[in-house]
């Protein structure tokens, strides 16, 4: 590809994934295949892995046969104990298929700051905040340059919540790929039409999820507005796959101000509200502190606390300023 002759098969913007690749420590030629079909044919990817798709059946005994050959730390089936991790007090799921591609709750403010960065980001490792062992980096080139694509987990679904334009990829290398590849798909959007996006999602009820994944240079490259009917990754993460980390926050009710109305049920993606002597209850261990309840409530009776058995929050400015 030195002499350019590569670039009468590829597209500038394959060309720079590829690049970028090259200059990141530890990921291979499969990883960047692997990123590549992921990226180029997200729709195919996610409906199989969905079980929405029409292959998905018949590409089944072909994906066991080569499951079968890894090894059985990265076998994506694996469920094996979580590690604790050192200071938090929490779990870390450990050689499962969510070690590579996984997900961050960010509450709505926390959310619209990753969309209003207007200066190169490289925060390499985020071992604190984001409990995974293969993709927690956020490194991020013209992170102006978010683009609103179709949900591909909506997408897969028969009867799909709406709109589907709400999948926010977020800076380059990834933006311009997809922008590139998938041009009826996705539109250029500005920080500010993102933060609109974030905001109105938000009052459907739907939770922002920050995705990483290995084969995307192990690094942050969207946010997702995610509901429990749809998403992909909630109903892996519902089914025992640890694929979601906590935002870091625990939702509080003040029981003086709380008049068990239910209202904010009916909006818990996570299934953590329920009704008790009166007043609304907290189930700890299903809560994932998203903070969309927090809006819903119009007693004001529900808040977000920080819980160090949480993790720790993704709040970019902050880390920002840290780094």
């Amino acid at each position: 590809m030195k002499n350019g002759k590569g670039r009468r098969f590829l597209k500038t913007s394959t060309l720079e994934f590829y690049r970028e690749g090259r200059r990141t420590p530890g990921y291979s030629l499969y990883d960047w295949l692997h990123g590549y079909v992921y990226g180029r044919w997200p729709y195919l990817y996610i409906g199989i892995g969905t079980g929405e798709h029409p292959l998905a059946k018949r590409l089944s005994p072909l994906y066991r046969f080569i499951a079968s050959w890894l090894p059985k730390s990265e076998h994506p089936t694996a469920q094996p104990e979580p590690e604790p991790i050192e200071g938090d007090g929490s779990l870390r799921p450990s050689g499962t298929f969510a070690d590579g591609y996984h997900g961050k709750v960010v509450p709505l403010q926390s959310a619209v700051q990753l969309v209003s960065i207007n200066e190169p980001v490289k925060i390499p490792d985020l071992e604190q905040v984001i409990p995974y062992v293969r993709a927690r980096a956020i490194i991020m080139q013209n992170p102006e340059h978010i683009l609103a694509l179709e949900c591909p987990c909506r997408s897969s679904r028969q009867n799909p919540c709406l709109p589907l334009d709400v999948c926010l990829i977020v800076g380059d290398p990834f933006a311009s790929f997809v922008e590139e590849h998938l041009p009826k798909r996705a539109r250029r959007i500005s920080p500010n039409e993102a933060a609109e996006i974030l905001r109105a999602e938000d009052e459907r009820g739907h939770v922002h999820h920050a995705f990483f994944k290995d084969a995307m240079l192990g690094r942050f490259y969207a946010i997702c507005n995610c509901c429990a009917c749809c998403c992909g990754a909630m109903h892996a993460h519902q089914h025992g796959t640890p694929m979601l980390a906590s935002s870091g926050y625990l939702c509080l009710v003040d029981e003086d101000l709380c008049i068990g109305c239910g209202e904010c049920h009916e909006y818990c993606q996570f299934e953590a509200l329920g009704l008790g002597a009166f007043v609304s209850v907290v189930d700890a261990e299903k809560c994932m502190g998203c903070g969309v309840c927090v809006s819903k409530c119009a007693q004001g009776a529900l808040s977000l606390e920080r819980s160090a058995k949480k993790g720790e929050p993704l709040e970019i400015q902050k880390l920002l300023r840290m780094a």
